[in-house]
């Protein structure tokens, strides 16, 4: 009974004016999804960013072999000015040296892997985390609605970065009894206490109204036990919003473990990550401007690529959304 898998949407291309053929092909909405999002050339060229450097954090090791990179934690003194001062780029370190003389560029393609890795492994579990209780709140009302809408507002009261830094340092050393281990762990745990709240609210709102959609009443006048409903026609209807808050999630994240990181309470120093590169070149800035310019670079790209995606998610999902 789910609207959105049963409804029929029609469309036509012709001018004001002219003839209207005879007969009109139906489309389903996932091809008129595709047809949508192949007009946005600017999100298509964002989306091929993307899979750009997903390949790149997925690949890391090959591609720094297959380039003859040295390995992103080698420290070569060798590779460093006569005063121990970085050196800029060269044919065999494209984007230089840092001031330990590890090569930038393969801590770049490395950075990829630990930024991507937070921010997919947090949005996957804030959204799952957030649909759930969204979908409990917003279906069941009552005592469910408001305590848990008391547990979004405690958090969302909080400063988040404020929040966040000092559930990192608490978590340092492992938090939840060693449950949470120190490392990428506790970054991912702390993104995600963090940001859960945000879809919770958003998905509370979608389920509000879906709920005294027709489709849903005629469920519950057959006899459609409560689970039946939220999974069967509550949660495909979830889907196309789902996507769309993702893509603007992953941005945010990966900016969220970029600033962590840039503070100090990000992932292991030991593992390349751009905003702990970016921290690491605040203080010889003028003096190696290529240190913090390439992994910023790297940042600026993916995360404007993936709002663009976004944006372009959201108009094929739902034109009249359309910019």
């Amino acid at each position: 009974m789910s609207t959105g898998a049963s409804e029929t949407l029609l469309e036509s291309e012709q001018a004001p004016g002219a003839e209207v053929p005879g007969e009109i092909a139906a489309r389903s909405p996932r091809e008129l999804f595709w047809r949508r999002l192949k007009r946005d050339k600017v999100a298509l060229v964002a989306l091929g960013i993307v899979l750009a450097m997903v390949a790149m954090a997925i690949f890391a090791p090959l591609i720094v072999k297959l380039f003859g990179l040295p390995d992103p934690n080698i420290q070569n003194d060798d590779l460093l000015g006569d005063f121990g001062e970085p050196t800029g780029p060269t044919s065999a370190h494209w984007f230089g040296v840092d001031e330990r003389g590890r090569d930038v560029a393969s801590r770049v393609i490395y950075g990829a892997r630990g930024s991507l890795e937070v921010a997919f492994i947090a949005t996957f579990l804030s959204v799952t985390i957030g649909t759930v209780v969204g979908m409990i709140a917003g279906y069941y009302r009552g005592w469910a609605d408001t305590a848990l809408s008391r547990v979004m507002d405690l958090f969302l009261a909080f400063p988040v970065l404020v929040l966040a830094v000092g559930l990192g340092v608490a978590c340092a050393d492992g938090c939840l009894g060693g449950v949470i281990q120190p490392g990428l762990n506790v970054v991912i745990f702390v993104i995600t206490l963090t940001t859960w709240p945000y879809i919770a609210r958003i998905m509370r709102g979608q389920v509000l109204s879906l709920r005294e959609r027709e489709f849903v009443e005629a469920s519950r006048s057959l006899g459609a036990p409560d689970r039946r409903i939220i999974f069967r026609e509550i949660l495909p209807n979830l889907v196309a919003p789902i996507v769309v808050y993702s893509t603007v999630l992953i941005p945010q994240n990966i900016l969220y473990e970029a600033a962590l990181s840039f503070l100090g309470v990000g992932v292991d120093p030991s593992k390349p990550s751009w905003g702990a590169m970016i921290s690491d070149a605040t203080s010889i800035f003028e003096d190696a401007w290529w240190f913090m310019t390439f992994p910023g670079l790297a940042l600026l790209i993916t995360v404007l690529a993936f709002n663009i995606v976004g944006d372009g998610l959201q108009d094929a999902l739902n034109p009249r959304t359309s910019r």
